[in-house]
């Protein structure tokens, strides 16, 4: 078996491409790093195009071996396991007889769309709706931070016009509301609308919005929940509701 000892070598050189978006969305690959996270692509069905592990940091068999130094060349993490792959990015499609979305909009950073999908994941929500984002759902960060949920749960991206056509009901987190989030029904379809903690959600997104609730807060000095938090709270009170 030969071994990859270049780090000028072309495929070594591709993997390093996709930390970029754009070569992400031009390729349509992106690279699952780590053991956890390259098995649990593969669990979920996802075509894996290439494996590159060097058994100086795991011991792996499957895949092309690569030296060390290669690894840590194509590895995003600075602590890198062991074994990259480069996998097919999966196109979703909205999963007939959905009742339960997360409608993402305009998250800035990875590790928080990551963290939005695993906590979608973890409440039973048929997919995570992706609207006006900077970042994508391939990003390193937000792989990891999903634990692994991008690869099971539809994630789509999504423009305002495309929420409005759905026929849930349309659940829109905001500050200031005058209905807090335990006082509507979800146990019918619904999707709740999350906004970046910064800013919220965009005028926009809330006029299309057919009710709108606060999250209850006992701060002292915080005025927002992270954007994963909110959708934790909101999601789990229809799974609530929905068990009752």
């Amino acid at each position: 078996m030969s071994v990859i000892t270049s780090v000028d070598n072309p495929r070594v050189k591709e993997v390093v491409r996709l930390r970029k978006g754009r070569a992400r969305r031009a390729a349509g690959l992106f690279v699952a790093e780590g053991s956890r996270e390259v098995r649990r692509a593969a669990a979920a069905g996802l075509t894996l195009v290439a494996t590159y592990f060097a058994p100086a940091l795991i011991d792996w068999d499957e895949g092309e071996e690569v030296d060390e130094r290669v690894l840590r060349k194509m590895s995003y993490r600075d602590e890198p396991e062991g074994v990259i792959a480069v996998v097919e990015t999966p196109q979703r499609t909205l999963p007939d007889g959905s009742t339960l979305l997360l409608v993402a909009v305009g998250i800035e950073k990875p590790g928080n769309l990551g963290a939005m999908a695993r906590t979608a994941d973890a409440a039973g929500a048929d997919a995570l709706l992706v609207a006006d984002a900077e970042c994508d759902p391939w990003n390193p960060n937000a792989i990891r931070a999903s634990a692994g949920a991008v690869f099971s749960l539809p994630v789509i991206d999504v423009t305002a016009e495309n929420v409005a056509a759905l026929e849930h009901m349309k659940v829109a987190a905001t500050l200031g509301a005058r209905r807090t989030h335990t006082d509507a029904d979800y146990t019918g379809r619904t999707a709740f609308l999350v906004g970046a903690e910064d800013d919220g959600l965009p005028e926009a997104w809330r006029n299309l919005a057919d009710v709108s609730v606060a999250i209850p807060m006992r701060a002292r000095t915080t005025d927002s929940l992270n954007a994963s938090v909110a959708a934790a709270v909101l999601l789990f009170e229809a799974d609530r509701q929905r068990r009752a």
